[in-house]
């Protein structure tokens, strides 16, 4: 498959007013391109939506070989981290998180297609990093992951949307990714029981080095921890992943600052609560995103050294070492990056330096003592 590129992507610069030297009353600009922080594919492949350091989303009408911007959403009130498309049996339908701490709803409805704002989710009080929604057959849900500490969980229903939040990790939480809809192992159990189809369960990493289990509990009609905290990173989980696969074993990525990538893996033939064990994959530089393909056997892994490498289970050595090993790497440069664009879309900023503020979807809660880029003493 070509990739494509599209060279404008109609996101704003940020323009500033310099003080020149040594005549002070004379000023120059400085263009600064803003940072695009996310850029995601729908359902077919026919809409691109992508967003920026300057506050819009634009959505972009694919057709073969050839790209146009169809519109430009504007509402944020800062940085916008995330957009994520639901699932089209609910419709054409957007969802954004900035740093502003909102999240909004957009839909694309009307006979003249028009996007609109249908849904406003203010009330977290730090950056909202990401937003995920889950499976379409667990129901019309949105989870979202704040540095304020708390997760939030939107659900349309009865024609509304409805939410619950809820403490997750108290220095912020930086990821979510929802698990299959489908228990693990159902579709080979002769008696998958109830509880086989519209699995609620969510992953969590945040900036207590910590990953969190989350399952629905009918009974409450709230989200509980399931299990004990998975422990072992030494500095924040940038990214979790859980893998799309419904075989017997549960597998989840979480992707850290301290330079690893630590797979857990749960067999669900075992019983009780679930128990996972861990193997830890090693990198040069700290880990932003982790990405499982469709069929949940490859998992995809990019960072602060402008890699993006693929890895594989080696199911003979996991027999005889019980470890993963790498398949290959592929090492891009900023300039190439947007030619992958088919591939991956990550916009790597920086070159090894730690540009968190500026990465894809990602506002972590800041250490003590430290600010953000342009923060005031």
């Amino acid at each position: 498959m070509a990739a494509q590129v599209i060279p404008n992507s109609g996101h704003d610069d940020m323009i500033i007013l310099c003080p020149s030297l040594p005549n002070r009353d004379a000023q120059f600009k400085l263009t600064v391109v803003s940072p695009q922080h996310d850029a995601v594919l729908d359902y077919y492949g026919r809409k691109l939506a992508t967003c920026s350091s300057d506050r819009t989303i634009r959505i972009f009408e694919i057709e073969g070989e050839s790209q146009r911007l169809i519109e430009t959403l504007k509402g944020h009130e800062g940085a916008v981290w995330c957009v994520a498309w639901a699932h089209p049996k609910y419709g054409n339908i957007l969802a954004s998180a900035g740093y502003d701490g909102k999240v909004f709803i957009w839909k694309e409805q009307g006979p003249q297609h028009q996007w609109q704002r249908i849904y406003d989710f203010p009330l977290h009080k730090a950056s909202v990093n990401i937003v995920s929604w889950a499976p379409h057959e667990a129901g019309c849900l949105l989870a979202c992951a704040s540095s304020d500490g708390n997760v939030s969980v939107l659900e349309f229903k009865d024609s509304a949307f409805d939410n619950t939040t809820f403490p997750a990790h108290g220095l912020g939480v930086n990821s979510v990714s929802w698990a299959p809809a489908t228990a693990p192992g159902s579709i080979v159990s002769s008696s998958p029981g109830p509880a086989a189809a519209g699995n609620r369960r969510f992953v969590t990493g945040g900036s207590d080095n910590l990953v969190k289990i989350w399952a629905f509990e009918p009974a409450t009609q709230s989200y509980k921890q399931e299990g004990e905290a998975l422990t072992g990173h030494s500095d924040w989980v940038r990214d979790v992943a859980w893998s799309p696969t419904v075989l017997k074993r549960s597998y989840i990525a979480s992707a850290s600052q301290d330079k690893t990538v630590r797979i857990w893996t749960s067999d669900s033939t075992t019983g009780g609560a679930a128990q996972w064990d861990c193997k830890t994959l090693d990198f040069e530089a700290p880990v932003w995103r982790v990405s499982w393909s469709l069929s949940g056997n490859v998992l995809a892994v990019s960072g602060a050294d402008n890699k993006v490498s693929l890895w594989k289970e080696n199911l003979r050595a996991a027999k005889e070492r019980n470890k993963h090993q790498p398949q290959y790497t592929l090492q891009l440069c900023r300039e190439t990056l947007n030619e992958f664009i088919g591939i991956f879309i990550e916009m790597v900023q920086g070159d090894g330096e730690d540009n968190s503020a500026f990465f894809p979807g990602k506002q972590p809660a800041l250490k003590s003592g430290e600010r953000r880029p342009g923060e005031a003493a």
